[in-house]
């Protein structure tokens, strides 16, 4: 469009969710769009437990990704919620990426998810990731066998960790956006607020340290987050909710140190993201079978009625 003279840039703007089983790079991915760490990474599977949202903004376009849940068969309350809350986005999108593991087969996981789909009328890429792992003639099956199961709008392979392909997948997805405004201001990366992000990475590096055991019944609340006026340090109070009295043995760990290292690697996360210094203090609490409750997941940020 040219106007007096001066040529308008047609501005696109959309939200993509990208949908998958546990553990097939989902945060890898958002975090290496963004370039930050907003979603955080474990090897452990439904790692991600509440919509994470990235905002990717360039001159001519803003993405707004939602990182979900993987989908999976709930075991308790905490992953009813978890199962509405990625069933919910593919609703209220513009775009879908179905991200698959290009070293695992087809599944009744993956046959779960396109079940979902049936009912579905937003566009849905195919994405292929982790494709450094596998030769590329196992990667032909792969896409093949996808392909006979979906009319996927787009198959495209990628390595999040690595990077390859990503520019191509973001040019595919801004050419499936609608013409529309900028939502958010340029220099903002996610719609979460910084206590979230900042307990996120405290349980992110509790779940790398801490045995097979604990993962899933843990989750950390900030109690206090202030920056102090005197001097250019953020205090930071959170508590890390077990399920059990064993599993809070485990955290705090020998003489402690377990807490204290949590606290150590989380630090420098949170340094990074305040760009301040941080002192941070942490308890561990046992909330009994807190992932059956509902007051307890409420208190703790799952709201049903937010999604």
């Amino acid at each position: 469009m040219i106007n007096n003279g001066i040529e308008n840039k047609e501005h696109k703007s959309g939200f993509i969710s990208i949908i998958g089983r546990p553990n097939v790079g989902k945060s890898t991915f958002l975090n290496r769009v963004i370039g930050q760490k907003i979603a955080i990474m474990s090897d452990k599977p439904q790692t991600t437990r509440n919509k994470v949202q990235g905002v990717l903004t360039t001159d001519d376009a803003q993405l707004i990704f939602i990182d979900t849940p993987g989908i999976h068969k709930p075991k308790h309350k905490l992953g009813d919620f978890m199962m509405k809350v990625a069933q919910n986005t593919l609703k209220e999108v513009d775009l879908v990426l179905f991200m698959v593991n290009a070293e695992e087969g087809f599944g009744r996981g993956e046959e779960f998810i396109l079940e979902k789909f049936q009912t579905v009328n937003t566009p849905i890429f195919l994405v292929i990731n982790k494709i450094d792992q596998v030769h590329p003639d196992a990667l032909l099956n792969v896409i093949e066998s996808y392909k006979e199961r979906y009319p996927f709008k787009e198959v495209v392979p990628i390595s999040a960790l690595e990077g390859n392909n990503v520019e191509k997948l973001l040019s595919q997805i801004k050419s499936y956006m609608p013409e529309g405004p900028q939502f958010y201001p340029a220099d903002q990366v996610t719609d979460h607020p910084e206590r979230f992000i900042v307990s996120e990475l405290i349980r992110e590096k509790a779940l790398h340290l801490t045995r097979e055991e604990i993962p899933h019944s843990l989750a950390v609340v900030i109690d206090k987050m202030e920056r102090r006026e005197d001097k250019d340090i953020v205090n930071v109070m959170a508590t890390v909710i077990v399920e059990r009295d064993s599993q809070k043995g485990i955290v705090i760990g020998k003489q402690g140190a377990m807490l204290k290292e949590i606290g150590k690697r989380a630090r420098v996360d949170i340094e990074n993201l305040l760009g301040s210094k941080v002192f941070l203090e942490l308890w561990v609490k046992v909330q009994k079978d807190w992932r059956n409750k509902s007051t307890q997941l409420r208190d703790f940020g799952f709201r049903e009625d937010e999604y």
